[in-house]
């Protein structure tokens, strides 16, 4: 680790940090599932002064626990609260002769979504940089991928990573197949634009950064709190939900809440602003009602309107344990976010608004 991601770390853990500064640091760190170590390294660091007890467990999710003190005759006992370290990135399918990389997409991710950009191949020795490529757009269709490139329907076969190295020596490097492909720190730095933040990844740093700032709420309200609240930030939810599911599984309780960016769009009738969206359901099914109603209810008491929305083409931790029958109950808080999976964007105040409303739902639940 770099002296600049101790520094870092140390000031994520520091309490009189900003939210917009935890974000920052969040956004910067790489995190590709199942190598989320970066990210993970933030979130312990600034979960731990707040809770009762933190760990992380055999799946590699960060857990934190707040022990609820009021004990409350109708409480359903502890809830899960997931938000996921892990980003939308590559994979290593070959190594060419020439030396270029043939990449597949890991998570929900297009070439459109990064373009043609610099990145950073986590080697198993060593990470080193190269640039994502479609080929120069002055071909022609008669070239291999011109007719794609030029259309702009551009597939994961039109594209390769150029590094200007020999395969000895990626091998030496430890680049291989399934080795991760990730957008280089020179592009995540957050961009301002206007009253909004705009940068890749704030799904879902911008999440962790709500939960921490609710866990943040609840470490100094304790004595009110009925239930204990287990903040679970998991590995490898763009792929499989594999650290959700192992966690609820494995976590007391039986009630999980995900909080996630939420895509801004007519179709679901949602809109840019810091109101949060209350997912009632998604294609994995449909939140528990009771759930979805206390959360519009929570963002109410806040001094918010909740925007309710069925998200057709979405998925999150929450619904993915429903689903497999491991959590009994769920729902989905969610920041409005435009450009899902791409250069995100949303409002100032937004993470507050969602960090507010999961506090006031817990502080009830």
């Amino acid at each position: 680790m770099s002296d600049a991601q101790r520094g870092a770390i140390s000031r994520a853990s520091n309490p009189q940090n900003t939210l917009s500064e935890l974000l920052a640091q969040l956004l910067m760190a790489r995190g590709p599932g199942w190598q989320e170590d970066e990210v993970r390294e933030i979130c312990l660091q600034t979960i731990t002064p707040l809770c009762d007890e933190t760990w992380v467990d055999a799946a590699g999710n960060v857990i934190g626990l707040i022990k609820g003190k009021r004990k409350a005759t109708e409480s359903r006992g502890a809830v899960r609260v997931m938000a996921h370290m892990d980003e939308i990135a590559m994979v290593v399918k070959s190594v060419n002769e020439d030396g270029t990389l043939r990449v597949i997409a890991l998570g929900g991710a297009n070439p459109v979504n990064f373009g043609m950009c610099p990145v950073d191949i986590l080697g198993d020795n060593e990470i080193i940089p190269g640039v994502l490529s479609f080929g120069s757009m002055h071909a022609t269709q008669n070239a291999p991928q011109g007719a794609d490139v030029l259309s702009g329907d551009v597939h994961w076969n039109d594209v390769h990573v150029i590094t200007r190295s020999s395969p000895p020596i990626l091998r030496t490097q430890g680049v291989r197949p399934g080795t991760r492909v990730v957008l280089s720190r020179h592009w995540r730095e957050p961009f301002r634009v206007g009253d909004a933040i705009a940068a890749h990844f704030l799904d879902d740093r911008a999440p962790l950064a709500a939960i921490i700032d609710a866990a943040h709420q609840l470490s100094h309200r304790r004595d009110e709190l009925a239930c204990d609240v287990y903040f679970v930030f998991t590995t490898s939810e763009e792929e499989s939900n594999a650290g959700a599911m192992f966690a609820s599984a494995s976590l007391p309780g039986e009630t999980t809440i995900a909080v996630e960016v939420g895509p801004v769009m007519d179709e679901y009738g949602t809109k840019l602003s810091v109101d949060p969206i209350i997912n009632t359901g998604d294609e994995k099914g449909y939140y528990t009602r009771d759930i979805v109603m206390a959360l519009a209810a929570a963002a109410e008491r806040c001094g918010y309107s909740p925007q309710y929305a069925l998200l057709v083409d979405f998925a999150s931790d929450a619904s993915a344990v429903l689903s497999n029958g491991s959590s009994a109950r769920a729902g989905c808080v969610a920041i409005p976010t435009e450009n899902t999976h791409g250069y995100e964007l949303i409002l100032d105040g937004a993470v507050r608004a969602c960090s507010a409303t999961l506090c006031e739902y817990l502080m009830t639940c």
